[in-house]
């Protein structure tokens, strides 16, 4: 995983052919979704740090507050514990690839409810929530080892963005793994 770190990330982008293709969110029984509330904070941190991002706390989070568009933070709770056990961020993103760009960000999942839909239900909200505050280019960044989050973002309809050199062959790597068709031919190079 180190090593991995140090490479430039990899992006995935909601097409312009989806803009008008919102994808649907389903919730499993035993779970609610809701959008952060203060108070939260505590079980945020926490989730995060299960989830493999390491140690969270109010100053890891304040560059990113200013980010979070209106009632775009979501979270999952389950039920009877009122744990939170996922969480994504629709941020407001701009960024040289992605001119007045919106992302989806910090996906994280508790690993004891994992395989449950809770990662694609709310990826789906968060995707649901950029389109409907108007944006047309729509992205994520994401690492080669999240094989998870990779797997949820391709079958939600999120396409790879070829916009380094090495982009191709990091794809066919990740693809391979998760047994998934490589079609570079199908994906955008460059900007979005």
């Amino acid at each position: 995983m180190g090593e991995e770190r140090e490479k430039e990330g990899l992006k995935m982008v909601w097409t312009r052919d989806m803009l008008n293709s919102p994808p649907a969110v389903y919730v499993p029984a035993g779970y609610t979704m809701r959008t952060f509330l203060p108070g939260d904070e505590a079980g945020y941190y926490q989730l995060m740090g299960l989830a493999g991002f390491g140690h969270w706390d109010e100053k890891v989070m304040k560059p990113w507050l200013d980010m979070v568009l209106p009632d775009g933070w979501y979270l999952i709770v389950e039920g009877t514990s009122g744990q939170i056990v996922a969480t994504a961020i629709a941020h407001h993103r701009p960024h040289a690839l992605h001119p007045f760009g919106g992302s989806l960000g910090w996906l994280a999942g508790h690993p004891d409810h994992a395989g449950k839909g809770l990662g694609m239900a709310i990826s789906a909200a968060v995707v649901r929530r950029l389109l409907e505050a108007g944006y047309k280019n729509i992205y994520l960044n994401t690492e080669d080892w999240r094989l998870a989050a990779l797997s949820i973002y391709l079958r939600l309809g999120w396409v790879p963005l070829l916009y380094m050199p090495d982009m191709e062959e990091r794809w066919r790597d990740v693809c391979a793994k998760l047994g998934w068709p490589f079609t570079p031919e199908a994906w955008p190079a460059g900007h979005s």
